[in-house]
Order: C-alpha cells, then structure tokens, then sequence
C-alpha cells in the first residue's frame, strides 16, 4: 500500500497537517514512536482528572485563524494562567504586577511600584545589560530578581544566570495593574476533556500506527509514501553527522492523593528558591476547575539532556545554533522529507505557533 503522504509524529504539527491533507483528499499514514498520540500535549484520565503527562500546557493565542481551528475539534474553557511563586515559604503572584509589588513592597500605587522599580535600576549602575541578571535587574530591580526570578532560572536551565543571554527573561510581562493574567494573548483556555480528546478528533479516519519508530525500518516507511513530513529531531535524521543538538529536559514526579481535593489551590506553582528541587507543582485538576473527591499532582525537575531522554527545551547559545544551521542546510537538500515542528526547526514554539507553522506548511504545499 502506498500513501501520499507520511507523517512522522502525531502531536499538535503531526495532527494538524495530517487533517488538513485528509481534508482535501490525500492518503495519509501517521506514525508514532510512543503508544499514544498527542506527543507532549498527551492527557490522560486519572480518577477522572485529566492529567498532563508531558507538563502543564495552555493555549493561549490572539490568532483567531488558529483559535478558530482548534475549537472546531472541542470547545475550550475559559482557564486563565495565574501562576503563584512560593520563595521559601512565602507566596507571590505572578506575572510581575501590581499583586507583587504589594507583596514584596507594600506599595499600593503604581507610581509608588515604577518609585522602587526605578531606585533599584539606578542602584544597579546597569547600563547595557550583558546577561540575563544584569537584564533582569535594569527590568524589575534587586528584590524581584533574588526572590522570583535567580534561583529558578538557575534551576530551569541548569546554567548561571549570568552565562544565559539576555533575551530569554524579556517574555515575562511586567505590569502595573493587579493583573494574574500570565498571557496578552487575546484567547486562551484547555480543551474541556483534555488534550487527547482534541488530537483523536484532528486525526480521525486517518490510520495511525502508534509504537512504530521510523528509524527502525526507515527505508521501507520511505518507500511507502510519495512525501514524508517529519517531526522529530533534525539531528537524528541525519544520524547525528555533525553531532547532538543539545537540550534542556524535564521529568516528572506524579502523585494521586486520593482524598485531598484540593493540595495547593492552584494549577501552577514555582518554588523559586534554590533548596527546593523541582521547579514547580502542577495541580492538574484545576485546569479544568474539576470537583473530584481526589487530585493528581506532579512536581518537575529541569536537568540537562542526555541521550535516551525527552528533547523539550532547544539550547539556542552560539554553538547549537551553527549546529542547526547546518542541519538545515542538509534538509533543505531533501526533496522528499519536509522538516517541521519543534524538534525538526530546533526551535522553542508555543503550542498556537506550531499549529500556525502546520498551517502555512499546508498551504505551500497546495
């Protein structure tokens, strides 16, 4: 049997692209390494709470094309991220805003916040900032970056604070509002029975093989299809040629407490001291504001990638990202593989964008 196309990998690209080619006609066959769809986004049932396997993921988007297109596979709810820091014991809202500074400062105006924000910056004699502490403290100043931001992203990346670039704290908003909003994002929400649910309907009357690894018999799956669009790592096609892409990882403690139903009041919380372990703890019923008697948490841990481990987070400093330029310009040779997706871009997306990026991969293809 042959297929129009191949796709390797079922989450979000993999799910998206292969719906949209079913859509208009094309023989579709996807497969996946892992015995379930999904990828990272995958969700699974425990006790009735839908659990994120892979870590706390909520859409969030002000692309109403991509809006739209998720919510015609399931309606989303109306979940806001509000993530609360706790700094050895202490609790803090996050993003920074007006909730923050009341609690690190007292202050109970903005001028009063923008006062102490400014004295800080003055203090720090920062001018040019030439990493992300020196960023971070012109940004918000000494006291949010020692309590709320230092220790977590030392844990987080497993790096210095003042060997990361600059750019990386820029996402975080800062606002002089008593906004918990994490996101600007227009839209933003869970998928109301989980993410699964919305990747079975996004692939439905397409034939998946799941526990089917492409580079176990490469050549026949090559032979197979007329195109294959390929979603895991860049480097690994082509058998790690120039070397390993490098990468932060993360792995989970998960934990029912039958009984409990309610362990910390909230979806996410970041332990941003450096005593603690794990970087936060994910609550996951509250992302669907379940009443279940039970909960499930899950506490996460960053560390460096090592082979055999999940590749999540891209390490984009000078050396991995010359690494990847010449991947690239191996892919860009190949007539018959189309590369997309987080893994096969080495490039951190959030979950609107690769959609968006399965979209416009879509349509070239015509």
């Amino acid at each position: 049997m042959t297929y129009n196309y191949l796709i390797v990998g079922s989450g979000l690209f993999g799910a998206t692209v292969s719906y949209i080619l079913k859509s208009r006609g094309y023989k579709c066959l996807v497969i996946d390494k892992r015995p379930h769809i999904g990828g990272n986004v995958y969700t699974d049932s425990v006790n009735g709470i839908n659990v994120h396997k892979y870590g706390a993921h909520i859409f969030h988007t002000s692309d109403k094309r991509v809006w739209n297109f998720v919510n015609s596979f399931v309606e989303f709810n109306r979940y806001t991220n509000s993530p609360v820091a706790n700094y050895k014991g202490k609790l803090y809202n996050l993003p920074f805003n007006m909730n923050t500074f009341y609690q690190m400062w007292g202050v109970i105006t903005p001028e009063e916040a923008k006062e102490m924000i400014e004295k800080q910056r003055r203090e720090s004699g920062i001018i040019n900032p030439r990493n992300l502490e020196e960023q971070a403290i012109s940004l918000i100043g000494k006291d949010i970056y020692y309590t709320l931001i230092k220790d977590y992203t030392e844990k987080q990346w497993g790096r210095k604070a003042t060997e990361l670039p600059a750019f990386i704290i820029k996402r975080l908003p800062v606002r002089f509002t008593f906004d918990n909003n994490y996101f600007n994002d227009k839209y933003q929400g869970i998928p109301e029975g989980g993410y699964t649910r919305m990747i079975e309907r996004m692939l439905e009357g397409v034939e998946v093989h799941l526990n089917t690894d492409y580079f176990g018999n490469r050549e026949y799956f090559d032979s197979i299809a007329d195109r294959v669009i390929y979603t895991g790592e860049i480097d690994r096609f082509f058998d790690y040629r120039f070397g390993h892409l490098e990468y932060r990882t993360v792995s989970f403690e998960t934990e029912l407490l039958e009984g409990v139903s309610n362990f910390q009041g909230n979806a996410v919380v970041n332990y941003t001291d450096a005593d603690t372990p794990y970087t936060r703890i994910i609550e996951h019923k509250h992302f669907e504001f379940g009443q279940q008697p039970d909960t499930v948490i899950s506490r996460e841990y960053s560390k460096e990638w090592r082979s055999g481990d999940e590749p999540y987070y891209p390490v984009n400093d000078k050396r991995n990202s010359d690494l990847y330029a010449r991947y690239k310009a191996l892919a860009d040779g190949q007539e018959k593989v189309i590369f997309g997706g987080r893994l096969a871009e080495y490039k951190y997306y959030d979950m609107h964008q690769v959609i968006g990026r399965a979209l416009e991969l879509v349509e070239k293809l015509g």
